[in-house]
């Protein structure tokens, strides 16, 4: 298997190659972007707000409540690095 995707790979272009990557990248903001919105409204607030208010502290520190927390704190981390990345890719900076 590995044999067969390195010799797939090898024969890309550069730019299939970039092709390839960013089409993952938009496919993982567009998870990343969706988990963001369904906190949104679950909570009423972005995840700046929800930090700021003590929303998990508030609840008691709640499984329910901690574990959004960290889900949709990975969701904005993701969304920051993927959006780096396509600009990278794009050739910014």
């Amino acid at each position: 298997m590995q044999t067969v995707l390195k010799k797939q790979i090898n024969e890309m272009t550069e730019d299939e190659l970039k092709e390839v990557l960013r089409r993952d990248y938009l496919r993982r903001l567009t998870r990343y972007r969706m988990t963001d919105d369904f906190y949104r409204k679950e909570y009423g607030m972005d995840f700046e707000n929800f930090q700021k208010s003590n929303i998990v502290e508030k609840q008691n520190y709640a499984f329910k409540v901690e574990s959004d927390a960290q889900e949709w704190e990975l969701a904005i981390d993701g969304i920051n690095t993927v959006e780096r990345k396509l600009k990278e890719l794009s050739g910014g900076n």
